[in-house]
């Protein structure tokens, strides 16, 4: 139970010790003397209990006399207790450690984000590294897959593995594919394949009408597709726009059933078919130089007004793939010009070696909420132009620019700049030694680097 308290309020163990205090002192000199060492000694022990006494009972917590800051709140009256342990000289720093490095690390994450956005957009989104897009440097190289075997249950067989290629996935109208098959066992060993039957069938959907099914010729006879008799090598061409499916839209499916050691199986080939053409090229491309970029203009005779979507690739003297361009607006009815453009500081910053190589160009129109999402023009496959031979600083070091581009870097510049102040109130040194960099920041050495940090340093002053 806790203590009665007097009319005072006050605890009589605190009133008895205060009452031996007074009995000890001198009326003429105060509390600085003593009458008898032995007072002395009952004064310390008194004072002694009352710093040490938490007010606890039988059945009481051992903090019950104390409030949350450790100061003892007996009576009504607060009493000094034994404070919590402060920090150590030796935690302090540690402390300050732990909060620096995640200072630190805020701002190499804010410097991070920075820098990749700006690297990552100082090319415009037409004229891009082809190093940023592998999949989109050989369009027209056959698709090569290879896995085990598949039978007709569903199940596979990994003793038996089976090759394909499959040259488009895309065709215009007057386009072909050509599907190639052959088997291995597990160890890359040839097998003997037997083609039991190949059929190419327009996949149709609820409500539409189901197209005719078409038999291929799949054949290891050096014809109709097949380059070589007699390899193991079975081939077979669909041309679209010469059977059944001259007016059919969609996915056409060859499904292809086939025989190894005895064991059936078979396999499927999709290619997208676009039997009406939204446009056609004209001949001749057009080259300059304008505002620091070179331009190539191809010319197309639109049928289907809408937007359209081109792809190029660009070569440089050596043969070595070097750009993607593209083009993505919307084209009117009638003759219009397509540029594809070379941003000068991509030819500048990769030492571009001229002269340079347009090749594959590939183009559709867009269709929004159909399927198939496309109408296909012809693809122009190969050599397109080849540019003049033109001394570099014939071009623009300029980063492209945009409204958008600004106002992300602007955001990026303020995060930065707020992940620093709060490093420097911590360690005002920071500023003389030099902030913290990301990786992005240090990795290079080159130009585009150069140009990155100097930009994100103007960004954040």
């Amino acid at each position: 139970m806790p203590r009665k308290q007097d009319k005072a309020g006050t605890s009589r163990t605190n009133a008895s010790a205060v009452n031996a205090a007074d009995a000890l002192k001198s009326p003429r000199d105060g509390w600085t003397r003593y009458r008898k060492p032995a007072a002395a000694t009952l004064v310390v022990a008194a004072l002694l209990a009352v710093l040490v006494w938490d007010g606890s009972q039988p059945g009481m917590p051992a903090n019950a006399g104390q409030s949350p800051n450790g100061v003892s709140t007996n009576g009504g009256r607060e009493f000094l207790s034994m404070p919590a342990a402060a920090p150590t000289t030796a935690s302090m720093p540690q402390a300050t450690a732990v909060q620096r490095q995640q200072l630190v690390q805020q701002v190499v994450q804010a410097d991070q984000a920075l820098c990749q956005y700006q690297s990552g957009t100082r090319y415009p989104p037409g004229s891009r590294p082809v190093s940023q897009h592998p999949d989109q440097i050989y369009p027209n190289q056959p698709v090569a897959e290879s896995h085990a075997m598949r039978k007709p249950d569903g199940t596979a067989d990994k003793t038996v593995q089976i090759a394909t290629t499959q040259s488009h996935v895309y065709l215009a109208a007057g386009e072909k594919a050509v599907f190639t098959v052959r088997a291995n066992d597990a160890q890359g060993q040839p097998l003997t394949l037997q083609i039991d039957k190949a059929v190419a069938k327009g996949l149709s959907f609820a409500g539409q009408k189901e197209s005719a099914a078409l038999a291929l010729n799949m054949n290891d006879s050096g014809q109709d597709g097949d380059t070589r008799a007699a390899d193991g090598i079975y081939s077979a061409t669909l041309q679209p726009a010469q059977s059944g499916f001259a007016s059919f839209h969609g996915t056409v499916r060859t499904e292809v059933s086939y025989t190894v050691a005895g064991k059936p199986g078979r396999i499927f080939f999709d290619v997208v078919y676009s039997p009406e053409l939204p446009a056609t090229w004209v001949a001749g491309v057009r080259e300059s130089n304008e505002g620091g970029q070179l331009r190539f203009t191809l010319r197309a005779n639109v049928r289907l007004p809408g937007r359209y979507l081109v792809s190029a690739r660009l070569d440089d003297a050596q043969g070595k793939p070097f750009a993607l361009l593209s083009f993505n607006d919307v084209l009117p009815q009638g003759l219009n010009d397509i540029p594809l453009i070379v941003a000068g500081n991509l030819l500048r910053d990769q030492q571009a070696a001229m002269p340079l190589r347009l090749r594959d160009v590939d183009a559709y129109l867009l269709r929004e909420n159909v399927d198939p999402d496309r109408l296909l023009m012809p693809r122009l496959e190969g050599q397109v132009a080849v540019s003049k031979t033109y001394a570099l600083n014939a071009f623009s070091t300029e980063e492209w620019q945009s409204e958008e581009r600004q106002r992300y870097l602007t955001e990026f510049g303020k995060d930065l700049q707020l992940a620093k102040n709060a490093l420097r109130q911590l360690d005002p040194d920071v500023e003389r030694n030099g902030y913290p960099q990301s990786e992005c920041r240090t990795a290079g050495s080159s130009n585009a680097a150069a140009a990155i940090a100097a930009s994100a340093q103007r960004l954040v002053r």
